[in-house]
């Protein structure tokens, strides 16, 4: 029989009782959604969101929430195209400056030394440096609310992606090697990464 788990129990409306929300850091890692934008006279952004992931196969839908109305989600609402960009272990510094808050005008792939490269088939630009990029147009976008209806002060933004960008040494025998990518994910507290590494990966087949 097993022992009975002494558990710290709390209702999140009461707070946490502890010294950092651990809410975060349980969910997690999490994919880091590396989302290039533009507004509609131009001006480009680049920022990291940690609440990021991938939600359907056909049509391939990707998604990430802003906690706050920020210059990115208000892009994408404007001209319905973003780009999410790999993060890997290369990049992590470059990935973390674009997250410093900084004016509409100012464009982070300068500030972190990134190259602009044009997309294929929006007008946003992709991350040169970055193994993997995703194309995508606006599917929806949605103001988050509480079991009670109460709207949050986040957003969640979908997107189809139209179009892929996957760096040919990271495909082998027509398999796309993940771990060879090393991309990081956000696991929690103020500033905790994870790399995925060759080492950390294992096989478990799916039940027939």
């Amino acid at each position: 029989m097993t022992d009975v788990i002494d558990v710290h129990y709390y209702e999140p409306v009461n707070g946490h009782g502890l010294k950092h929300d651990p809410f975060n850091a349980i969910v997690g890692p999490r994919p880091i959604g590396w989302i290039s934008s533009c507004d509609a006279e131009g001006h480009v952004n680049l920022a990291p969101y940690s609440f990021f992931n991938a939600f359907n196969y056909r049509p391939p839908l990707i998604g990430f929430s802003s906690t706050t109305w920020k210059d990115t989600v208000a892009n994408i609402q404007a001209t319905g195209e973003f780009v999410w960009n790999l993060a890997t272990m290369d990049l992590a510094q470059a990935m973390n400056a674009t997250s410093a808050t900084l004016p509409h005008e100012v464009n982070e792939f300068t500030v972190a030394g990134l190259t602009e490269v044009p997309s294929k088939l929006i007008s946003v630009p992709r991350v040169g440096e970055s193994p993997v990029s995703f194309e995508c147009r606006l599917s929806q976008l949605i103001q988050l609310q509480g079991a009670d209806g109460r709207k949050a002060e986040a957003w969640l933004t979908i997107g189809e992606v139209i179009a892929v960008h996957i760096d040919r040494r990271l495909i082998k025998d027509g398999v796309y090697q993940t771990a060879q990518a090393h991309p990081i994910l956000r696991a929690g507290r103020m500033g905790d990464y994870l790399e995925v590494t060759p080492e950390a990966m294992f096989e478990m087949p799916r039940p027939a």
